[in-house]
């Protein structure tokens, strides 16, 4: 499943009217999600990203949704080196790339590969998606970015 987080429409928004401090109309709601309401077990969740040692300021926005997602689930956040056998060759570097995600992926994962080449989604079916994830009987739910060349054919097809 190859998806392509570009848009998020968000549910509606709470703010008080100026003339007498009471509640303002809320937008209208987009689609809800299906768990809405509903408990949904709390499955740790892991991004796993191909690239080289990320700048400062990516890594403190990584940081702080990690601190965000610590209250909701364990998140995990693994890098894994860009062409990790220094070869010029691009096809081999997306090999090697996709063998070391595999090897760091479990048979029980839920795996959701984001590519940008992948289907659009909004906020609701990523929370559907999270909760569908939370059904299957998988241990975990895992996040793959590739490199810069990309997924090769294995990684695009560990689902």
């Amino acid at each position: 499943m190859a998806i392509s987080l570009l848009r998020c429409i968000c549910g509606a928004q709470h703010s008080l009217s100026k003339d007498r401090g009471a509640p303002a109309p809320s937008p209208p709601l987009g689609r809800r999600s299906k768990y809405s309401g509903q408990s949904v077990r709390a499955m740790p969740m892991r991004l796993l990203t191909v690239g080289k040692k990320r700048s400062r300021g990516t890594q403190l926005l990584v940081e702080e949704y990690k601190e965000k997602l610590g209250y909701y689930c364990d998140f995990e956040d693994t890098l894994i080196r860009s062409n990790p056998k220094l070869t010029s060759d691009v096809k081999v570097q997306v090999e090697a790339e996709d063998m070391a995600m595999i090897q760091q992926l479990k048979s029980d994962d839920f795996v959701v590969v984001l590519d940008e080449n992948g289907k659009d989604v909004i906020s609701e079916q990523i929370a559907d998606l999270i909760g569908d994830a939370g059904n299957t009987g998988s241990s975990r739910l895992t996040f793959c970015i590739g490199g810069p060349y990309g997924l090769g054919v294995q990684g695009m097809d560990y689902n």
